[in-house]
């Protein structure tokens, strides 16, 4: 009898054993909540949770063990969900990477993410790597290769799954960053600051007139090369109206440069002028608005080696090239740059 007591009990602990969950339980709690849900995501799945009033949120999600994309509405993280995970997350959208937190179990592997994230963002800050040159760059990018690969294999207790992924995309990473900055760190090669710049003459003004760089001497020139079928060039309207606005009566012109040319209107030269001016009617833009007689193969545009736009380019009250690839007027290293040039 004793020894049927005995079997009892242990069968009915091991009933009462809790099975392993099947899907992972995710909360938190979001200050300054960007929207009312965030979503999480990869290729093959998308799940949306509904953010309360007070920022809270919770809910259970079934996955496959992997790193997924958690979008707030307004930025975005990753984060490394397995069935059986019960992660807690805390952020603060004004400090958004820097106050993410995880806990609970699994959390480690999405604290170890945040962590290589800032790392990544220090080592890799384009603002500093676009002032180098292609030596210094390469300098640097092997640098931030060997610290991120420490910071990997340092992280024994982290899902050899993200340890596998991150080393994996380690160089095509380091890659896409060196072409990116390549073309402009060439450029300001080719075209240092304090040289001569190309010239335009003779522009068509929107106001019907002509325009000549030249015209505009005395002055510092930020010019906006953009098309009406750029969608990042209208991006950029507003910051910079609001730019024009600020610095109306300083020792500044602002001009756009249409470069709409018939291949991107129909086979239509007409057009293409029709459609520049009625987007600067439009949009009501101001500063200086001129179109480029030839396009892309127009001599000032070829000159500054332009291939992509927006373009924005800085030139000096005498004539000479500051920075032939200026920051955008949505950075606020631009304003940086006016101010220090006492704009």
């Amino acid at each position: 009898m004793k020894k049927i007591l005995l079997l009892t009990l242990a069968f009915a602990i091991i009933a009462c054993k809790e099975e392993p969950k099947d899907y992972v339980t995710l909360s938190g709690k979001i200050t300054d909540k960007s929207s009312d849900s965030i979503v999480v995501r990869s290729r093959t799945y998308s799940k949306t949770i509904q953010v309360n009033s007070d920022g809270t949120f919770k809910d259970t999600l079934k996955v496959e063990a992997g790193v997924y994309n958690l979008y707030d509405g307004n930025e975005s993280t990753s984060i490394f969900l397995k069935n059986g995970f019960d992660i807690n997350l805390t952020l603060d959208t004004k400090q958004f990477d820097e106050s993410i937190a995880y806990s609970g179990v699994g959390a480690e592997h999405s604290n170890f993410l945040a962590k290589q994230s800032l790392l990544r963002e220090k080592l890799l800050d384009l603002e500093v790597l676009g002032k180098l040159n292609m030596k210094g760059l390469e300098a640097k990018l092997s640098e931030a290769k060997a610290s991120l690969s420490e910071f990997y294999l340092a992280n024994k207790n982290i899902d050899t799954m993200i340890i596998n992924r991150l080393t994996r995309e380690l160089d095509p990473m380091l890659n896409s960053y060196k072409n990116y900055l390549a073309e402009s760190i060439t450029l300001k090669d080719e075209l240092p600051a304090g040289t001569p710049s190309p010239v335009f003459e003779g522009y068509e003004n929107y106001n019907g007139s002509k325009t000549s760089l030249s015209d505009l001497k005395g002055k510092y020139v930020y010019i906006d090369v953009w098309a009406t079928w750029c969608g990042p060039c209208k991006v950029e309207i507003p910051s910079l109206k609001a730019l024009e606005k600020k610095y109306h009566g300083k020792n500044i012109q602002f001009v756009s440069l249409s470069i709409d040319d018939d291949r991107s209107h129909g086979g239509s030269w007409d057009k293409a002028r029709a459609d520049w001016k009625a987007m600067i009617a439009d949009k009501e833009l101001s500063g200086i608005q001129l179109f480029a007689p030839n396009g892309w193969q127009s001599q000032f545009v070829l000159d500054y080696k332009i291939n992509g736009i927006p373009r924005f380019i800085l030139i000096d009250p005498n004539g000479n090239v500051v920075t032939p690839d200026a920051p955008r007027p949505s950075d606020a290293s631009l304003t940086e740059l006016f101010t220090s040039l006492n704009i």
